[in-house]
Parts: C-alpha cells; sequence; structure tokens
C-alpha cells in the first residue's frame, strides 16, 4: 500500500460521512466517465441515403455489450480485490482505440469497431461496484453511481452533440472525440477509487461478507433462489429492454417531433429525472432492515412501472393528436416531453434499484456469502440480450416500419404490464421464502 492510500484511508475511515461522500462523489464520476466511450455515437443519426446505419452501429455495439456482460457473470463474480482500477483503464482504453479505428474505417466496415467498443465497457460496472458493496452506506453510494446512469447518458450526448454543431466535429469523429475529453478525468477518478478503504467490521456484521464466488457458489445460489431470481430476471431484462432502447433513440423520438435543435434537449429530461430518482433511492438508507428495505425496493419498482406504463399508455392514445390540434406548442409544453419525463422517471425509478439496492439487499437479508456483481450480470445479460432481440426485430421482423415514437410507446406500455406482474410474483415468493427460512436480523450496529 502507498503512503497516499494509507493517508486516504485513515482519513476515510475515521469518519464515515466523509467516506460516503468521497465514495458517492468519486463511483459517480468515474461511471460519468465510462458512458463517454459509450453513449456519444447515439447523439448522431447516421444515415447514409436510404440506409439507417444507426441501427446497425448500435446492434453492433449491442452484441458487444451483451457478451461482455456473459462473460461478466463468471469474471465479476471471480474478481479479486487486486488489479480492479489497472482493469477499469485497460478496458476504457480498448474502448477508445476502438473508437479511434470507428472514425477513420469506412462504411460499412466501421460497426465493426463499434461492436469491439462494446465488448469491454460491459465489465465496468462490476468494477466499480465492487468497491462500494456490502458497506451500510452502500445504498446511497450505489444510487450515486446509478444516476449516473441517467445524468452522463444525457450529458454526454450533449457534448457530442455540441461538437458537431459548435465545432464542426463530423458524426464519426465525434465519439472518439468525446471520449478524449474524458479520458484524463477517467483515470483521476480510478485513482481516488483505489484510495477507498475495505468494509470494516461492522460493515460486515450488518451486510454479510463479500467474497469471490465459485462456479459452486453460484449453483447453489440460484438452486437457494431459483423462482424468485427467475421472476427478478425477467423483470429487468424487461426494464433494460426498454430502458436502453429510450436512452439510445431518445435523438429520433426528438427528431420525429421536430424538436432536435433544442438547446440542451438532451439534457431537458434527464436532469430533472437523475434529481427526484436519487432523492427517492436516497432516501432507502434509513431503512436498517434489510429484508424491509428489500420489500420496500418491491413497491418502488411497481410504482416505476405504473409511471412508465400509464404516461406511455396516454401519448400512444392521445399525444399525436394532440400536437397535431395544436401545431404551436413549445418543447416544454408538449406531450412528447411529458412523455419523455415521466416515461424516464419511471423507469428509472425502477430501474435503478436493480443495480444498486435489490440485490444488496437481496444478500444482506438472507445472510448469503456472496457478490452482487453475480447477479446483476445474470440480469444484465438477459437483458441485452432481449434488447437486441427487440431491436433486430423491429428493423428485419416488422412487415411495416414504425417510427420510434409509437414504437417507444406500445413497447414501455407492454413491458410495463408484464414488469409489474413479474414484480408481484418476486414480491410474495421472497416475502414466502424469507418467513419459511425463519431468519431473524442481526441487531443494527451503534455508530
Amino acid at each position: 500500500m502507498t503512503i497516499s492510500q494509507r493517508f486516504f484511508q485513515k482519513e476515510l475511515k475515521s469518519n464515515k460521512v466523509l467516506l460516503t461522500i468521497y465514495a458517492s462523489i468519486v463511483c459517480f464520476c468515474t461511471y460519468s466517465c465510462m458512458y463517454a466511450f459509450r453513449k456519444p455515437f447515439s447523439a448522431a443519426t447516421y444515415h447514409v441515403g436510404d440506409v439507417d446505419f444507426k441501427v446497425i452501429l448500435v446492434i453492433s455495439q449491442g452484441l458487444g455489450y451483451m457478451i461482455s456482460k456473459f462473460t461478466g457473470i463468471k469474471i465479476i463474480s471471480e474478481m479479486k480485490e487486486h488489479g480492479r482500477g489497472k482493469g477499469i483503464l485497460i478496458l476504457t482504453g480498448i474502448a477508445a482505440v476502438s473508437l479511434f479505428f470507428f472514425a477513420i474505417t469506412p462504411y460499412p466496415y466501421s460497426a465493426v469497431f463499434m461492436f469491439i467498443n462494446g465488448l469491454p465497457l460491459g465489465m465496468i460496472w462490476g468494477l466499480v461496484f465492487a468497491y462500494v458493496e456490502g458497506r451500510r452506506s452502500t445504498e446511497f453510494i450505489g444510487s450515486m453511481m446509478c444516476v449516473s446512469f441517467i445524468f452522463s447518458s444525457g450529458f454526454v450526448k450533449q457534448v457530442g452533440d455540441n461538437l458537431m454543431k459548435n465545432y464542426h466535429v463530423n458524426e464519426y469523429w465525434m465519439p472518439f472525440a468525446t471520449g478524449m475529453i474524458f479520458f484524463l478525468p477517467m483515470v483521476f477518478f480510478v485513482f481516488l477509487l483505489e484510495q477507498l478503504p475495505p468494509p470494516d467490521a461492522d460493515d460486515i456484521a450488518n451486510r454479510t461478507v463479500r467474497k469471490p464466488m465459485t462456479a459452486e457458489d453460484r449453483k447453489t445460489l440460484l438452486g437457494k433462489f431459483l423462482p424468485g431470481l427467475v421472476a427478478l430476471v425477467i423483470t429487468y431484462a424487461l426494464l433494460s429492454i426498454v430502458r436502453d432502447l429510450r436512452d439510445l433513440f431518445i435523438a429520433n423520438i426528438w427528431k420525429e417531433n421536430g424538436f432536435e435543435n433544442v438547446k440542451d434537449v438532451f439534457t431537458s429530461t434527464e436532469n430533472i429525472i437523475s434529481v427526484i430518482v436519487l432523492f427517492a433511492i436516497g432516501l432507502m438508507i434509513v431503512i436498517k432492515n434489510n429484508f424491509t428495505a428489500f420489500i420496500v425496493n418491491h413497491f418502488m419498482v411497481a410504482v416505476g412501472f405504473i409511471f412508465a406504463g400509464v404516461s406511455s399508455f396516454l401519448y400512444a392514445h392521445y399525444g399525436t393528436d394532440y400536437m397535431a390540434s395544436h401545431p404551436h406548442l413549445s418543447f416544454y409544453h408538449s406531450p412528447v416531453f411529458f412523455w419523455m419525463l415521466f416515461a424516464g422517471l419511471g423507469l428509472y425509478l425502477a430501474y435503478v434499484p436493480f443495480n444498486a439496492l435489490f440485490f444488496e439487499r437481496l444478500i444482506a437479508a438472507f445472510k448469503y456469502t456472496a457478490n452482487v456483481g453475480f447477479l446483476i450480470y445474470i440480469a444484465d445479460s438477459f437483458g441485452y440480450l432481449g434488447s437486441i432481440s427487440v431491436l433486430l426485430f423491429k428493423t428485419f421482423g416488422m412487415k411495416q416500419q414504425m417510427q420510434w415514437s409509437p414504437f417507444m410507446a406500445s413497447l414501455i406500455t407492454g413491458a410495463s404490464a408484464i414488469g409489474l406482474a413479474g414484480i408481484i410474483l418476486s414480491f410474495f415468493y421472497f416475502n414466502w421464502k424469507y418467513k419459511s427460512d425463519k431468519i431473524e436480523e442481526l441487531p443494527t450496529p451503534v455508530e
């Protein structure tokens, strides 16, 4: 351990509030920087004649990202503490190099490098979250990290959009240029991540020890909770599909409705959503009983599905007609703005708990020695598989192509209805499992 690490860890160990704030900010910034290598290309449209090349790029990157998630089920669950920071930087470097080759390779062969770009990036969430899981403050730290999904996705697309509009960077060089803006900050924040001390004795007593998992560990955990995990994975997969497609094609939705030139269009909804979701999920830290928090997470996911489903249903049935009859509506008074706001709020209220809270509290409530990375990478893998499948169906399987606005409204409505049923099944299963196992909570350690 270096002198700087000893100094940082001594200061952070002695002040839990400082540790929570420090870890929250560093995780938020690290993962936000990762998004600069993954999401900026979606700010462009990539039309080549009559070909929607963007769909090909999304599928290419998505396939790489999906393979990364499936591979991560083993790699992330077995990852030891040593070498995580170096791993993050190596993976980010591979993604950056792939964006350079994407820029210099002619159409359509450049799609190969978007596939390569997705391969390393799917591992980074698990590496970053491993620094902070198993702590009493994991909810707040994890919620900050997950809010970076919302904030950074809009922010890096806005940076890419500004590079194209204000600095005349073409859409093929824009992703690489955006990534380079964030590369040195990424190195800096990974250095700060490395200074985090491990969970202390009170954290372990309250949340159980977290350790690398063997193949036998993984098999045993799946056998213990299989029906509930199947319900959760299906629910999460539906969330991943609609959240991912909304995020990737929001530029197309704004353009279809005539709002592509609105200033800060990409951050107009996402910043509001970020604040509300952070506040709602940050409140979870006050719930000390792990099983109670786990059940409250179910209710939060259910509320998210209701928000997303109802707002999408209303837009699908009334939004387009209302805009047609009111042609001079401003952006902030248009049905599409309110739909993107409330659908996005609902999707992230449901999606973020799975990435920061759900599996963290599941492991702690049932006192199981494992790690969150294993469970989230199973769920993520099937989520991205579903996302790619839906995109392929829309592109090649539909007899008549729909614009993104009506397609997404219908997709979110249907996914929300099925997802709501899935989270209700999960609630009843785990409630029964907890009572049948007769698990008693350990006393909460005194601060």
